[in-house]
């Protein structure tokens, strides 16, 4: 009888004995670490191969696989453009890179690319829009807060995950830095992972660390961070908005969920006398450092995470970037947790305000497509607006903010959804409509009560046709 490792081999032959273990050692060489742990904290016995961009793709892409890219201002630029370089150099095929939010160009989504890369988005940037319009690239529509299962339940299998992150501390822990979101999920069930990593990138803390260990390949670059946030000052209509939902409907001590954009600004700027906010958001914007400065944002009225900004994902500019890094008052967390439903109803007087492209008289919101063309996504709308109805403490308030028109005067609110318009957000999730001419609250409302709320502050020059949209749709009058 012999031993082998732990296995016990009864009558083996000295020359089967020794077929035997070396073909148990093949094995153990070829394990890769996620056979030892699927845990990205986890110090492993290995080290990453510091190579270029084009050489880390030179080394594992292949036609056929899949490849998560990380998004938002972590997005990998160099790499995403070294992958396109070797894809086409190689006349790969059939190769999906799948990803949230994507800064800058995206080269892989180009005419040229067509049969090489197909690109599939969990949300939409205006950097594949026209792909998408195209049939070049696809799009999922998908909560926020459900993009993690695509991972875990195997739907998308990476082969390659492609991330950015800070230089490794001194026990070997690098930062996932701006971007948390869905990274993690696709990280532990990607085959190999290349990581550029970037002083740039800021530190943050909560579920954003990695060991550098768990690095297949490494590309040293140093390019700013993409930079992002709302196109010049606030309109007179979005400060409105602003003044609007600041002194009615945020409470001290809210909890605030926003995204980016001129409204969310608009709103945070007209917080400055407020107490003890809290911010608990898939991502926030420039405008929360100065309420913080100011005492404004203390985070003291949380009970979970008490003290401490919650976020997910971030796109700003510098200095946001450097408010971030390396702040323990900052918290980024996996999407999964911060845009779940019910962890979001547990925030006290849990206050979310998100926008639209366009509201139907019946309190439809469509905020993914202008019409039958993909615009963005779901996002994390729904799983915001749903948590603070359901709030536990009863003091939630899920408000949708728009200006009344487009650029071309024409109405945002509308008697009926564009032909095709998706529906993101339904009327029965609908409460609080703020444009810059008042605010709506649709709840318990009827549906011609629904219509007459959403008239009166919409904007003047279309008021009367919409009352006359309603009457032909509703067989009545709108009325209080």
């Amino acid at each position: 009888m012999s031993v082998i490792g732990k296995i016990v081999v009864p009558n083996v032959s000295a020359r089967n004995f020794a077929k035997i273990n070396a073909a148990l050692q093949t094995v153990k060489s070829n394990r890769n670490y996620f056979t030892y742990t699927q845990e990205l904290s986890q110090p492993l016995d290995r080290k990453p191969e510091f190579v270029t961009a084009k050489e880390a793709f030179e080394k594992c892409l292949k036609s056929g696989q899949t490849v998560y890219a990380q998004g938002a201002a972590a997005t990998p630029v160099p790499l995403l453009n070294a992958m396109t370089e070797v894809g086409k150099a190689g006349s790969l095929r059939d190769i999906k890179v799948v990803h949230m939010h994507t800064e800058k160009e995206a080269p892989y989504v180009a005419p040229e690319c067509k049969d090489i890369f197909r690109s599939v988005s969990l949300f939409m940037a205006a950097n594949v829009r026209k792909s998408v319009a195209e049939g070049r690239s696809d799009a999922i529509p998908i909560f926020l807060q459900d993009i993690p299962k695509l991972f875990h339940r195997k739907i998308i299998q990476p082969d390659i995950a492609v991330i950015q992150v800070s230089p490794p501390d001194q026990h070997g822990y690098c930062s996932l830095g701006t971007s948390v979101d869905c990274v993690r999920s696709a990280l532990v069930n990607s085959k190999i992972i290349i990581a550029q990593v970037n002083v740039n990138m800021p530190r943050t803390f909560g579920d954003a660390i990695i060991h550098v260990s768990h690095v297949d390949y490494a590309v040293e670059d140093n390019t700013p961070l993409p930079e992002h946030g709302s196109k010049g000052a606030a309109s007179p209509e979005e400060m409105e908005i602003g003044r609007l939902i600041g002194d009615n409907l945020v409470e001290d001590g809210a909890t605030l969920q926003m995204g980016i954009g001129s409204i969310p600004d608009a709103v945070l700027s007209a917080l400055k006398n407020h107490k003890d906010l809290g911010i608990h958001s898939e991502m926030f914007s420039v405008g929360v450092i100065d309420l913080v400065k100011r005492g404004c944002v203390t985070n003291n009225k949380k009970k979970f995470h008490k003290g401490r900004i919650v976020g997910s994902f971030l796109v700003g500019n510098k200095e946001l970037y450097d408010f971030v890094d390396n702040n323990p008052f900052i918290e980024m967390l996996e999407i999964d947790y911060v845009n779940n439903t019910h962890i979001v109803s547990l925030q006290p007087t849990m206050t979310a305000i998100n926008s639209c492209i366009e509201v139907d008289l019946t309190g439809q919101v469509c905020a993914d497509s202008i019409g039958t063309r993909m615009f963005s996504g779901f996002g994390g709308q729904v799983d915001f607006i749903r948590g603070a109805a359901e709030s536990v403490d009863g003091r939630g308030k899920p408000i949708i903010a728009l200006v009344s028109t487009t650029k071309r005067n024409e109405s945002k609110i509308v008697p009926t959804l564009k032909v095709g318009a998706g529906v993101v957000t339904t009327r029965a999730h609908v409460q609080y409509v703020v444009t810059e001419q008042g605010i709506a609250n649709l709840f318990g409302k009827t549906l011609r009560q629904r219509a007459y709320e959403l008239i009166k502050i919409a904007h003047p020059d279309h008021r009367e046709a919409l009352e006359k949209a309603a009457f032909e749709r509703l067989k009545c009058m709108p009325a209080p």
